[in-house]
């Protein structure tokens, strides 16, 4: 999650500095909207893994809440499996995507257009260890600290 904010203040700070170059000095730079459209991937990803990991993604807690524990504890588990299932499909397909665009370059900031699909593969990976880890959690009957406060 930190990294998601962190990306968030350089999202800001990116288009807020761009937003002043052009108006402001009338000069404007031609890297800033490579640069928000980078984080703003990184937003997305990150912020996604942090949600699975605190449970905060979009569910149907109310429905669920309603049916008998046991019920309950088979529809954690689905969810879990499918996923994890998402998570393996992130990380293979930005991999196959990192893999098919790495000879071509974004011209404004000079690196690889893979480096696009890295935040992708980073937050699969971690979306696929926070389900394992809810499982496990789920299976012990123990609860997850969410590291969000």
């Amino acid at each position: 999650m930190y990294i998601a904010v962190s990306c968030l203040l350089g999202i800001v700070g990116t288009v807020l500095g761009s937003v002043i170059w052009r108006y402001g000095l009338n000069n404007a730079p031609s890297w800033s909207e490579q640069v928000a459209l980078l984080l703003v991937i990184n937003v997305a990803m990150f912020a996604a893994a942090a949600a699975i990991r605190d449970e905060g993604h979009i569910g149907m807690e109310s429905m669920v809440g309603l049916l008998p524990d046991k019920m309950q504890f088979w529809i954690g588990n689905v969810n879990g499996y499918l996923t994890i299932i998402f998570g393996i499909a992130l990380v293979w397909l930005g991999l196959l995507m990192a893999v098919a665009v790495f000879p071509t370059r974004i011209p404004s900031l000079g690196i690889r257009e893979s480096w696009r699909y890295v935040p992708v593969i980073i937050s699969g990976v971690l979306m696929i260890l926070f389900s394992i880890e809810h499982l496990i959690a789920m299976f012990t009957d123990k609860k997850v600290i969410p590291s969000w406060h």
